[in-house]
């Protein structure tokens, strides 16, 4: 394997890490805001159940590798690969310095969009499958938003004449189950991202001849996550378990739920979307199902900007990339 992919796998993986502690905050900041888990405690869990995840499920990869535009036809897909993952780590970086919930995927997908646009030309871009991934990731945080409202106005009504004191004992000790799914839901999807470039430079390359992960790369990917998940995302963590609304067990419960619920059917249909997103938008949606006026909507406003604007600045950037290096 000569060095310019072993550099690919390199960025991809730095990628995967940075997703990891960038994106912890996804699976843990209900459970650690209400006190279920301890901090360390939740870092583990989410760490181990990611890496489950993450060597469980290849559809996901298969998407994002292929998807987009097809490696097999690219005659500078190493470039290309290149200025992605180069776009998408500083995006990460500078959205987890600001404590900015942004969405690693719309970053990838947004940077392997301007790089193949620039690197390759746009008649290399598979605008249909495009259209298809980026509808997944506008349908999923509506649908997650929705999930979370009705699930929460369900737990209401059925635990109406209970105490809170001991309706929220019982979903504290909830929570732990509901972090662990949901820090596995993200293994299966996030974690497919760096598999689907990996497997996307070994096919422009000439190292596989279709879009098939090896073992080595889930193996790799799986463990990349897992190690940056156990660094932990301590700003974003503060963002998503305390700034939005104050988040009851009940209500934490009911957020990691219906986004787990939502990733996992993302998954299972080969699709990649936020788990941001998805988690974002649940706690929004428990929240409004609490008392609408208990959300801090300006911080949920800038939460969706920097949704909005990730994949246009991705892809710009990717572009830029490509043209100063290539």
């Amino acid at each position: 394997m000569d060095i310019v992919i072993i550099l690919v796998v390199f960025l991809a993986l730095a990628f995967d890490f940075i997703n990891g502690f960038h994106d912890t905050a996804n699976a843990i900041a209900t459970s650690v805001s209400t006190r279920a888990l301890k901090p360390r405690v939740a870092i583990l869990l989410a760490a181990s159940m990611n890496f489950v995840g993450a060597m469980l499920f290849t559809g996901v990869a298969k998407t994002i590798g292929g998807s987009i535009a097809d490696p097999a036809t690219l005659d500078n897909g190493i470039e290309v690969v290149i200025a992605t993952l180069l776009s998408a780590i500083i995006w990460n970086l500078v959205t987890w310095w600001f404590g900015l919930p942004s969405s690693s995927s719309h970053a990838l997908i947004g940077a392997l969009t301007g790089a193949v646009f620039v690197g390759a030309g746009s008649d290399k871009l598979n605008y249909g499958g495009f259209t298809d991934i980026v509808l997944a990731l506008v349908l999923s945080p509506i649908i997650a938003f929705v999930v979370g409202y009705l699930v929460m106005q369900l737990l209401k009504v059925i635990f109406a004449k209970r105490s809170p004191h001991t309706v929220n004992k019982g979903f504290r000790t909830m929570q732990i189950f509901t972090a662990a799914l949901q820090s596995f839901t993200h293994g299966t999807n996030d974690a497919q991202k760096a598999m689907g470039i990996i497997t996307f430079a070994l096919v422009t390359s000439g190292h596989l001849s279709e879009m098939e992960v090896p073992f080595w790369v889930k193996l790799a990917a799986a463990t990349a996550m897992a190690l940056g998940t156990s660094i932990g995302g301590w700003k974003i963590i503060k963002t998503m378990g305390t700034k939005i609304f104050k988040i009851e067990p009940i209500n934490g419960f009911a957020a990691d739920f219906s986004a787990a619920s939502v990733i996992f059917s993302a998954t299972l249909l080969h699709l990649p979307i936020s788990t941001t997103h998805a988690i974002t938008s649940a706690i929004l949606g428990v929240g409004s199902a609490k008392r609408f006026s208990a959300v801090k909507w300006s911080l949920a406003g800038r939460i969706v900007v920097t949704w909005f604007i990730t994949i246009p600045i991705t892809a710009v950037l990717a572009g830029l990339i490509f043209k100063i290096f290539f």
